[in-house]
Parts: structure tokens; C-alpha cells; sequence
């Protein structure tokens, strides 16, 4: 049995900060800093600040896979090419990003979905869905799963108790900040390139329907297992707008986000 170790992270002083490099934008009113710092006892920075992970053997290993798989489908990358364990998490978004670059939204998360059934032994999702057919246990185990497995990717996370078909169940999981959404900022990135591949495949590969709501005010994200996503047309998402501020690729002359579109 392989124990993925946590990730602890550090809280530095104010002079440390205050000498990265930090930058503030003006919103609403609202004076935003923008400065690289690390929060307490394994929880996310605030809004407008990024979070240190303090990443260990484990976490740079699925890292390396995961930026491995997906460096197939995407473009040629200026700098050298990473060896085994050099990957780190800014590295494996930027391959993230590129496989998204002249893609569309469909396109984008067929990529994902080829990975993913990729990284799966054959026949996998038939056993899957011997083994946790779409049942009140099932999900709630799978919520159970979710928090320690993919901690490297998403960031803190914690089981919630959710109501599904007016049940109420423990298999909802509260990701406190999303890293994957953290560090890309971008909106496109966080639908495309997981929330609607994710969904689509427990829902239609496993079996175990999954929804994912994410929250672009403060960058958390609820998985609900055992509830049927919606169609994309109906999801509150497929009219969000760029993250002006942050996103590298953000067209603030639409109002929403151009990757959206099909």
C-alpha cells in the first residue's frame, strides 16, 4: 500500500515577504496584493496569493507522470526536456497549457480524457464499475479517497456532507483552493482541462456520477459524488467571464471567457 505524505508548508515573516517580488491591483475598490507567501498549518493563501507546497518524492512522481502523458499532446516546449522527478508543479501546468493552445474546448478535453484512460491497466473501467457501482457507499468512499490521493494536485481538501436526490450523504469534498486553479489562472484551463473531463469520466467511464462546482470568487471547488453532472449549456461556468488580472491569455473585451467557446 503506497502512503502519499502530505504537504506542509511554511509561513514566513513580513520581511521575507517584503522581499519577493509583490505586486497590488486596484478592484472594486478593493486594494488586491498580490505576493508568493505560504499560509499556517497546511492551509491555502487567501485570495490574490499563492500558496508553498513543500512538494516530496511522491507528489513530484505523479507530476512527472501526469506532465509526461500529457507532453504527447502538446506543442514543442522552448526549454530543455524535464527528466524523471524534475518535474515540478509550475512545469507540469505550463505542459497543461500548451496542450490546450489551438485547441478548442472539445478537443481540449478529449486530451484529457486519452490521458487519463492511458494511465488506467485495460479493462479498469469495467472493474471499476464492478466494484463501486453508482451507490451511497460508493461515493462516499470515493469522496474518501479523493482527499489523501489528490492532495498534490488540488491542494487541502476535506470530506463535506452533501444532500444528493435528497439524501443526505458524506461523499461531497470542499477543496479549500484549488492549486491547479491557483497557479493557472485561467478559467478555460480549470473547465476544460478538469472539471468537465473529470465529470465526464467517473460519470460516463466509471459509472459514478460526479459533479464539480467550482467557486472563481475564491478559487474552491465542491466535488459531489453520486450527482449527475449537467449539460455544459446549463452549467453556470459555460458563462464565466477571464480572470482579467491574472490569466496570461485573458480577453477582457468578451464576456466570457474565449475557451469556453466550442
Amino acid at each position: 500500500m503506497v502512503v502519499l505524505s502530505f504537504q506542509s508548508v511554511q509561513f514566513p515573516t513580513l520581511n521575507q515577504c517584503s522581499v519577493r517580488r509583490c505586486g497590488s491591483t486596484n478592484a472594486g475598490g478593493v486594494q488586491v496584493i498580490r505576493c508568493g507567501i505560504a499560509e499556517p498549518l497546511g492551509e491555502p493563501a487567501p485570495m490574490g496569493q499563492k500558496t508553498k507546497y513543500n512538494d516530496g518524492f511522491f507528489e513530484k512522481a505523479f507530476m512527472t507522470l501526469f506532465a509526461r502523458k500529457m507532453g504527447k499532446f502538446a506543442g514543442r516546449s522552448s526549454g530543455k526536456e524535464k527528466g524523471w522527478l524534475d518535474h515540478d508543479y509550475e512545469s507540469f501546468v505550463d505542459v497543461s497549457r500548451r496542450v490546450m493552445q489551438g485547441r478548442n474546448r472539445i478537443q481540449q478535453q478529449q486530451v484529457v480524457r486519452e490521458v487519463l484512460l492511458s494511465m488506467l491497466p485495460p479493462g479498469a473501467p469495467a472493474q471499476f464499475r464492478k466494484l463501486f457501482p453508482p451507490t451511497k457507499w460508493a461515493a462516499e468512499f470515493n469522496a474518501a479517497l479523493t482527499v489523501p490521493f489528490f492532495h498534490w494536485l488540488v491542494g487541502p481538501a476535506e470530506v463535506v456532507e452533501v444532500e444528493v436526490n435528497g439524501v443526505k450523504q458524506r461523499s461531497g469534498v470542499h477543496i479549500k483552493k484549488c492549486r491547479y486553479l491557483e497557479n493557472s489562472g485561467c478559467v478555460g484551463m480549470c473547465v476544460n482541462m478538469c472539471k468537465i473531463p473529470t465529470q465526464d469520466f467517473f460519470t460516463n467511464e466509471f459509472g459514478l456520477p460526479l459533479t464539480m462546482i467550482p467557486n472563481f470568487e475564491d478559487m474552491s471547488c465542491e466535488m459531489v459524488y453520486g450527482q449527475a453532472p449537467p449539460p455544459f449549456e446549463e452549467d453556470p461556468v459555460a458563462k464565466q467571464p477571464c480572470y482579467a488580472d491574472i490569466c496570461s491569455v485573458a480577453n477582457t473585451n468578451l464576456s466570457v471567457c474565449p475557451k469556453l467557446q466550442a
